[in-house]
């Protein structure tokens, strides 16, 4: 009899820093998927190197022209990529193209998406035009440093502000600037993870991140998760070190988890995006038009393939929600053949 499971490919490694973090994240969502369901494997990309994890521990080639491999003489093609390569090629939209060229259903958001969103600082300027609040940034290019001056990043930043790789992932290369002469080795210290870097206002508040997905039936906005750290800012050793404390749901007002909520889905919407994603925000102080205090909801960044191990922020979330994971994802995959 013909096996009806559907064949899901857990996507993961890529050629950023961030590959064994993504290795993780694959082992996460093996462990997430419904098994009973899917026959899952996981897939490890790596330059042109890419292979497929056996059921009997050994490994197998991926071939290129369809993404298909040979099991015990058998040839196995996917149904599904779920994709969970944090940095490139899987979060700026090459792996997404490739996969449009063979026709295969993927789990994240479209090429034209993912590059923007990959890139903070084209993403910053797109969504303000919707009305979102960002933070003021400046963008600098390898080999045109000289075009953007210290004097130019006091005058249009201010201090403190944050020096990041603009086409990157958010866990390497991040660095808060205090003063102008820590600008130039910031700079250096971004640009060994893309060739493009994005100077950006401080703004002082608590941060938030949050869950999103939409299936032809639902929309979920999952609790957000308070990110506390005693570190500079939620860096490397606050994500994978445990030097943070992750409060989920997040101490908000009511109001405010309406507001973040509302803001969350309608980004998603703008974007027309596709599968989880998490969009980081700072929670600022100030006045409303009438001069009351209010909640500022600013946006960070938005994370299209986010972490998935058993302690990331999306697991977490969804526990929280009073969701099954393993259902959740089930309701991603399957929202591409309905």
């Amino acid at each position: 009899m013909k096996n009806l499971k559907r064949t899901i490919a857990i996507v993961c490694g890529g050629d950023s820093s961030e590959h064994d973090v993504s290795m993780r994240s694959g082992q996460g969502l093996y462990s997430f998927f419904d098994k009973e369901r899917y026959d899952v494997y996981i897939v490890d990309v790596k330059g042109m190197d890419w292979n497929v994890s056996l059921h009997d521990g050994t490994t197998a080639q991926i071939d290129r022209n369809d993404f298909s491999f040979m099991e015990n003489g058998k040839l196995v093609q996917f149904d599904y990529a779920y994709i969970t390569i944090h940095g490139t090629p899987g979060e700026n939209g090459i792996m997404q193209g490739f996969f449009e060229l063979i026709h295969l259903p993927y789990s994240t958001s479209s090429v034209l998406v993912e590059a923007m969103t990959f890139d903070k600082f084209v993403l910053n300027q797109y969504l303000k035009g919707f009305g979102v609040r960002v933070a003021d940034s400046l963008l600098i290019r390898k080999g045109y440093e000289q075009l953007v001056s210290d004097e130019d990043v006091e005058k249009r930043i201010g201090m403190p502000c944050f020096v990041k790789p603009s086409a990157d992932g958010s866990s390497f290369g991040v660095s808060k600037v205090k003063s102008a002469d820590q600008l130039a080795p910031a700079v250096r210290k971004a640009m060994l993870e893309s060739n493009e870097v994005m100077v950006e206002g401080y703004i002082d508040g608590i941060e938030i991140s949050v869950g999103c997905y939409k299936t032809k039936e639902k929309s979920v906005v999952l609790p957000a998760t308070e990110v506390v750290t005693d570190n500079e800012f939620f860096d490397y050793d606050a994500k994978y070190n445990g030097q943070v404390k992750e409060i989920t749901p997040a101490r908000l007002s009511e109001d405010t988890t309406k507001r973040v909520a509302e803001i969350t889905s309608r980004i998603y919407d703008i974007l027309h995006c596709n599968g989880i994603i998490r969009i980081d925000y700072i929670i600022s102080k100030g006045k409303d038009s009438d001069g009351k205090d209010v909640d500022k909801i600013n946006m960070l960044e938005i994370n299209t393939t986010p972490g998935m191990t058993a302690t990331s922020f999306i697991p977490q979330q969804v526990k929280a929600a009073g969701l099954n994971i393993k259902d959740v994802l089930t309701d991603i995959v399957e929202n591409q053949f309905r």
